[in-house]
């Protein structure tokens, strides 16, 4: 108990002495996070509303596939990407290799079947009256699917929400694409894994603190949306 006793208090100092290193490592998580939930936000909710709006053969097939995708281990995501982006895959000419955006392309795949599926759910759950009410109020396709998008706004942001909480906790992506170097692709899970191994446990247990606080405040964040 004392071990950690004192862990947590060199922990709490380094956060209250905000670290340089701590604070570099914080806002790689941050950055490469948000960018990647961004563009996966961007791709993800048109595709979950043409899911649900349209009819078409293997429709279950594609909905059972986003359901399998939502469980898809980062480790399995990292090696494919890094199939793609190393020097000898088709992507390598880029150099994209173990720098932060390595990593958002990885994030953006773990994110992409979270946000459409919930998508999905909450545009197959919004009122069917409010497609036709906008037609019929002379709206056409395009602005009817942004109205109906605009009735189930709380939903998307809970998906959007729900897929960042996925990218920032990561680490296998971050490990394997980003190569986590000092100051550069290191982000919280993977600075958490290191100084762990390497003794430096209250290091990790900073780091680890505000990782929860992070989940925290997204946790907070849902619970909010879902009482509107």
């Amino acid at each position: 108990m004392s071990f950690i006793g004192e862990s947590f208090s060199t922990a709490i100092a380094l956060l209250l002495a905000l670290d340089s290193e701590v604070l570099t490592t914080v806002w790689t998580s941050l950055w490469v996070s948000v960018v990647a939930i961004l563009i996966a936000m961007v791709a993800a909710v048109p595709l979950g509303g043409v899911i649900a709006l349209r009819g078409f053969c293997g429709k279950r097939l594609v909905l059972t596939l986003l359901n399998t995708l939502m469980a898809l281990p980062t480790v399995v995501v990292g090696l494919l990407v890094y199939g793609l982006i190393s020097r000898q895959g088709p992507l390598g000419e880029f150099g994209l290799l173990f720098t932060p955006w390595a990593m958002v392309i990885g994030q953006v795949v773990l994110a992409v079947p979270i946000v459409a599926h919930y998508t999905v759910a909450a545009v197959a759950g919004a009122d069917p009256r409010i497609l036709p009410t906008a037609r019929t109020l002379g709206a056409g396709p395009v602005r009817s699917v942004l109205q109906l998008l605009l009735e189930v706004r709380f939903g998307i942001i809970a998906a959007v929400v729900a897929g960042f909480g996925r990218v920032i906790a990561e680490v296998g992506v971050a490990m394997m694409l980003g190569g986590n170097i000092r100051g550069y692709t290191r982000t919280m899970t993977t600075a958490i894994a290191l100084e762990t191994s390497k003794g430096e446990f209250a290091f990790g247990l900073a780091l680890g603190l505000v990782l929860m606080a992070v989940a925290l405040l997204v946790n907070l964040f849902l619970n909010l949306l879902q009482q509107r």
